[in-house]
C-alpha cells in the first residue's frame, strides 16, 4: 500500500503589519514569515472515503472544517479525482496558538495528496490552491523566511544569514484569529490606521544575521488585541525579557509567546528559566529558518 508522509513547519511572524479594513472585510497585511523547527506530520493513505484522524492535542476538528480535509477536497476537485484518502495528522504545533498549525496541515495535505494521487501539480499550482484555503497556507508550502503581502498570500522569499534560535511559551487554551482581528479593529476604531510597510530595520537584521538587531525590530500589530483579550500575556512577555530574551512578542494572533535568543546555548538557558515560571503550560525550543512542507 502506498503511504505518503509530509512534514510541515510552524511559523512565527517577525513582522505583522495590519492595515485598514478593506471593502471585502479583510486587511492588507505586511507579513514577514519565518518557518521554525516545530513540525506537524500528515500521512496520506488510500481509503474508500476521505477521513481525518488526529494524534496530539485536543481541539482539532476531524470533520469538513479541518483545513487538511478542505485541502484534500480542493485538490481532488482541481485534479478531477475522487478524494479517497485517509489523512492522519500528528500534531506538535500548538492548536489555535498563532503559529499557523491548521494552515500547515492544509499545506501538508496538498503535498501528500498530490504525491499519493500522482497528480503532478506544479508548486505554483499548489501555492494557488493553498491561497484559496487560507492566507498562511502558501507560506507553509514555501518555508524559509518570506514577505507576504495582500492577505499574506503574495510571497517573496528572503535571504536570512545563518540561523536564529527561539523559545516558545505555550499558553493554556487558544485564541480565535477572527476574534483577535475584531478586537484589533475595535481598539483602532477612533484613530487613523496607516498602510503597513516592510521594516527596513528588520530586513537589515535578517541580512546580517544579527539576533539582537532582529529582536529590536520584531513587530506585531495584533499584539495589543491579543493582550486585551488575554491580559496575562503581558506578564508572560515581561518574564521572557527579564530572563534575557533579546526579543519578545506574541506570535501571530496568539496566545503563544515567541522569545528570541542570541544563540543555541542561550535558548537552552532561556527555556529552562521560563519553564520555572507559572506563565506557560509548556516551553519549547526551535530554530529557523527551516524548509516548508516536504515528503519524508
Amino acid at each position: 500500500m502506498i503511504v505518503t508522509t509530509v512534514r510541515v513547519p510552524a511559523k512565527v511572524n517577525l513582522q505583522l503589519g495590519v492595515g485598514p479594513v478593506r471593502d471585502d472585510g479583510y486587511h492588507d497585511l505586511v507579513n514577514v514569515f519565518h518557518a521554525v523547527s516545530l513540525f506537524d506530520e500528515v500521512t496520506a493513505t488510500p481509503a474508500p472515503t476521505l477521513t481525518i484522524t488526529v494524534e496530539g492535542p485536543a481541539g482539532v476538528p476531524t470533520g469538513p472544517d479541518n483545513l487538511a480535509a478542505r485541502a484534500a477536497l480542493l485538490l481532488a476537485s482541481h485534479a478531477g479525482v475522487e478524494p479517497r484518502v485517509a489523512l492522519h495528522i500528528r500534531k506538535d504545533i500548538p492548536v489555535a496558538g498563532g503559529m499557523a498549525g491548521g494552515s500547515a496541515d492544509a499545506a501538508a495535505a496538498l503535498v501528500a495528496c498530490d504525491a499519493l494521487w500522482e497528480t503532478g501539480l506544479s508548486r505554483e499550482t499548489l501555492l494557488g490552491l493553498g491561497a484559496r484555503i487560507g492566507s498562511d497556507v502558501p507560506f507553509a508550502l514555501l518555508g524559509g523566511t518570506a514577505v507576504g503581502l495582500g492577505r499574506g498570500e503574495r510571497l517573496t522569499s528572503l535571504e536570512a544569514a545563518g540561523e536564529f534560535h527561539w523559545v516558545f511559551g505555550y499558553a493554556d487554551g487558544g485564541l480565535s484569529t477572527p476574534a483577535v482581528y475584531a478586537e484589533c479593529d475595535r481598539l483602532r476604531a477612533h484613530e487613523p490606521v496607516p498602510w503597513p510597510v516592510v521594516s527596513d530595520d528588520l530586513m537589515a537584521a535578517l541580512k546580517t544575521g544579527d539576533p539582537v538587531a532582529l529582536g529590536r525590530a520584531l513587530q506585531n500589530d495584533l499584539q495589543p488585541a491579543a493582550l486585551s483579550l488575554r491580559p496575562s500575556l503581558a506578564a508572560a512577555l515581561e518574564a521572557g525579557t527579564a530572563a534575557g530574551a533579546v526579543g519578545a512578542l506574541v506570535s501571530g494572533s496568539g496566545p503563544t509567546c515567541a522569545f528570541l535568543a542570541s544563540s543555541a546555548s542561550h535558548a537552552s538557558s532561556l527555556a529552562s528559566a521560563l519553564s520555572d515560571t507559572a506563565h506557560f503550560a509548556s516551553v519549547r525550543q526551535a530554530r529557523g529558518p527551516v524548509l516548508g512542507a516536504v515528503v519524508v
